[in-house]
């Protein structure tokens, strides 16, 4: 491979090669390098994105939960803190900030005098819609490198890892670390 097309990842590898004691798949180490790379670029563009409205990463996953999963755009702080799998404490302290900047609102529950629902506000939409927009504009720059018909590819590809993580997450715990070899 020249090299002009050789990323950090791979200059790692090759680092690596010679250890061949070392129980390391390169081609696994190559993968998910990789995307621990691009996971941390794209969280740094979302940062970025969510600075310009006052948000926070959380924040978003609220405001994000009210906005898609609720057709009311409504729901309990318990409901919230069980959706987000945050502490009661953490979830008022988040409650509060959005509060506070206009983008939620507390009421009443109508069936429960002793509850409250959380609202998300037109506020909170606009916010909401326009930081994900805008990240929709940042990641589709991201992805422009690939073709569509790579993309698709790439979304099977990384599906059909996720699919296999879920279901082995679910089915069992995760293997146990090897034992360290004997003396």
């Amino acid at each position: 491979m020249p090299e002009c097309d050789h990323d950090h990842i791979d200059r790692l590898i090759e680092r690596l090669e010679p250890l061949s004691h070392v129980e390391i798949d390169l081609d696994v180490e190559g993968i998910v390098d990789r995307i621990a790379s691009i996971n941390k670029r794209i969280k740094r563009g979302m940062d970025a994105t969510l600075a310009q409205y006052g948000l926070t990463h959380p924040d978003f996953q609220v405001l994000g939960t009210l906005r898609l999963w609720r057709s009311d755009h409504r729901s309990s702080p318990g409901e919230l803190a069980a959706d987000l799998e945050l502490s009661s404490g953490a979830m008022t302290s988040r409650l509060d900030r959005l509060e506070e900047a206009g983008y939620v609102r507390r009421l009443r529950d109508p069936d429960d005098r002793r509850g409250v629902v959380v609202e998300l506000t037109q506020e909170g939409k606009g916010a909401w819609d326009e930081a994900a927009s805008v990240q929709g504009r940042r990641e589709a720059f991201f992805a422009s490198t690939l073709t569509k018909e790579e993309q698709q590819q790439l979304n099977a590809l990384l599906r059909k890892l996720m699919l296999a993580l879920e279901t082995r997450a679910s089915a069992q715990p995760e293997p146990a670390e090897a034992a360290p070899p004997s003396r």
